[in-house]
């Protein structure tokens, strides 16, 4: 994934710094433990980038998830249906459960796109500290 370093996709697949791409952006890797899905560190400690710039910030990632989530159902309803010929009830059930495990994934992932369409990678920022 090193080859990707730089782009704003690698930002959003790791949930680093998008501006100097070398910190997480959440106190805890793990989406999955609950209590500290959200939680974010205030400022990256590499270059200082604050990450929540206006309070409510994030409430725009909400408009992301919407087609972040429909993408992991349009694959689920794929996999499921046309590739694996599963029934259309099965589909549904299969679709729903998909989708409350992912839920986690795609929280973060709006986060992480939300952020990058305001900021940038630097590549001075990126450099380590001498």
């Amino acid at each position: 994934m090193k080859f990707l370093k730089g782009t704003k996709i690698y930002s959003i697949l790791t949930g680093t710094c998008p501006v100097c791409q070398n910190e997480s952006m959440y106190t805890e890797q793990n989406p999955y433990k609950l209590s500290s899905t959200l939680k974010m560190e205030e400022r990256c400690g590499h270059c200082n980038t604050k990450y929540k710039i206006e309070p409510s910030f994030f409430y725009g990632a909400m408009y992301v998830s919407y087609p972040v989530g429909l993408a992991f159902a349009s694959l689920a309803f794929v996999l499921s249906y046309l590739v694996f010929d599963l029934s259309l009830i099965t589909t549904y059930g299969l679709i729903v459960v998909i989708m409350f495990m992912a839920l986690p994934l795609i929280l973060r992932t709006s986060r992480n796109i939300w952020i990058n369409f305001f900021m940038t990678f630097e590549k001075l920022k990126s450099q380590p500290k001498t």
